[in-house]
């Protein structure tokens, strides 16, 4: 028995920091951007629960209206640009890729290696902006122009981070791409891959097509900050729809690089727990296909008040409704997996039926936005920050919470207690909806977002939704305080502790260095159950 944490155990160049730092073992830099996103999100969970304390009167001494901005454009910019975005790819995909597909490493380890550095640059870069020049951004994470051009606060450093931040998730994109073209296993096709590559190969090309967009017009802001060329500044000549349009061409698509991979990582849990192959495997793969390509056409739907032609609102509106058809293919076809399947209710499974609850809340929420009529009713509203947590939180957040817990005993060699996860799934659950389904109803109800104060008639929410902050921390506790002490003191994993049949429950638990001894040859397709023949 090791006495040396089980997270060590990926012996390529020794167990040091120096050893750590310099891996280009795919499995270590998934396990780098594991340790450094986790990290990222307690600090955003933490920022969170001040701004509802604020929102309760006895607390509002917290914190200043100015530093109330800051503090939600920062809960923003960390959530989404150093966790949400990158969340399941740079975790799951680079430990699970190559693994998936038969490879023993992605097609360029330097290179994954290096993106790994550029995410950290950029989270390093936003952080400084804090604390230099005018002091934290106060803009929200979209840095909507002009203010983004007027403000006195440390704007360009924060956006530069975010471009550099970028160059990450570009890099991320190309050598996915790459090492699922070129690395796939002997009789590993398209049609026999997982449906995790499938999502992670969708999400790759949006990284690789849409990120440079938003890189480009975060540098036009630097630009005019610094040159006061009118680009977007409508007192030089400038036009900030312009800024919209480019941010939203990026960001919109940025939303299905979140949820793509978290849908894919649910199509591999819940074959694994029904004991039946995926219902619709080839609907599902398209329809990830699908999602990339339709999402990336409909942005303006964040801007159907901005000012645009009636004619755009409607089209814009139309391709709204489309993209929600895919969504709802990949839903159908998991609920028709658990259908007559035999059933094994692990902790995994709950998390991912609990993604598939909170997603179509969210989704349908965000169907509702498409009709132009409700959009000018709570457009800026809470309605806007409920739909958009539902979506990213209960979706994104909650698969990645799942997939944790499905290839937790692979990656770390130890299982965790399933009771203590059962446990932190009720306050997790509870407090998620009473939160976010309260900023639903405040929205309906006509309380702005991003409001330091509130009427009194909104009080009343406000305090509902508080406590289900608290419930919520206190869950998201739990489960990674059960995890951490099954990282140190849990009983040792089985191989295959779920009954998989995906390559990755065919090797040692955590994998060795190469993952195979042999290369695998792929005769049959994915979710292949004998029980299923019998």
């Amino acid at each position: 028995m090791t006495t040396q944490p089980s997270y060590l155990d990926y012996t390529g160049n020794g167990t040091g920091l120096k050893a750590w730092l310099t891996s280009t073992d795919h499995k270590r830099v998934g396990l780098l951007y594991l340790y450094s996103m986790i990290s990222f999100f307690l600090v955003a969970v933490g920022i969170g629960v001040v701004m509802r304390l604020v929102q309760l009167y006895p607390f509002q001494h917290l914190v200043k209206a100015q530093t109330y901005n800051a503090l939600f454009t920062l809960h923003g910019v960390i959530m989404i640009f150093l966790f949400v975005v990158p969340g399941l790819p740079a975790i799951f995909g680079n430990f699970f890729l190559p693994i998936l597909i038969g490879a023993k490493d992605v097609a360029f380890p330097r290179l994954n290696l290096a993106s790994w550095y550029f995410f950290m640059a950029g989270a390093i870069l936003a952080i400084l902006s804090l604390f230099t020049g005018g002091g934290a951004p106060d803009t929200g994470w979209t840095f909507y122009a002009p203010f983004s051009l007027k403000t006195g606060t440390n704007i360009s450093l924060a956006v530069f981070g975010a471009f550099v931040l970028g160059f990450s998730s570009m890099l991320t994109g190309i050598n996915f791409i790459v090492t699922i073209h070129r690395l796939r296993a002997p009789g590993m096709t398209f049609f026999r891959m997982p449906l995790m590559a499938w999502a992670l190969y969708s999400t790759s090309w949006i990284q690789l097509l849409a990120t440079p967009i938003l890189a480009i017009t975060l540098v036009l802001v630097i630009l005019e900050r610094f040159f006061g060329i009118g680009i977007f500044d409508p007192a030089k000549g400038g036009d900030p729809l312009l800024y919209q349009h480019l941010f939203w061409i990026y960001s919109h698509p940025a939303v299905y690089i979140m949820i793509l991979p978290g849908m894919g990582a649910i199509s591999e849990i819940l074959p694994t727990f029904c004991k039946r192959p995926i219902f619709g495997y080839k609907a599902i793969a398209f329809s990830s296909m699908s999602i990339a390509g339709v999402g990336s056409l409909v942005w303006a739907h964040h801007m159907f008040t901005s000012g645009m032609s009636e004619f755009a609102n409607m089209v814009f509106s139309l391709l709204t409704m489309i993209v929600a058809v895919p969504s709802a293919i990949k839903v159908f076809n998991w609920v028709s997996t658990l259908y007559k399947g035999s059933i094994d209710f692990q902790p995994p499974l709950l998390f991912a039926l609990t993604f598939i609850f909170l997603f179509c809340i969210g989704g349908l929420t965000g169907v509702m936005q498409g009709a132009l009529a409700i959009n000018v009713h709570i457009h800026d509203t809470y309605f806007i920050v409920g739909h958009f947590h539902y979506v990213m939180f209960g979706g994104t957040g909650f698969a990645l919470f799942a997939a944790l817990l499905y290839w937790f005993p692979k990656m770390f060699g130890k299982m965790y207690s399933k009771r203590a996860i059962y446990a932190s799934w009720l306050p997790l659950f509870v407090g998620f909806n009473m939160l976010y389904f309260g900023m639903l109803i405040l929205g309906m109800m006509g309380m702005p977002r991003r409001y330091y104060v509130h009427l009194p008639q909104f009080h009343w929410m406000h305090v509902f939704a508080t406590v289900g902050s608290w419930l919520l921390v206190l869950g998201l506790l739990m489960y990674f305080g059960t995890l951490l002490y099954a990282i140190f003191r849990g009983k040792k994993a089985d191989a295959n502790p779920w009954g998989g049949v995906s390559l990755e429950w065919t090797i040692p638990s955590p994998p060795p260095l190469e993952n195979f001894e042999t290369i695998p040859t792929i005769t049959t397709g994915p979710y292949h159950f004998a029980e299923e023949e019998k």
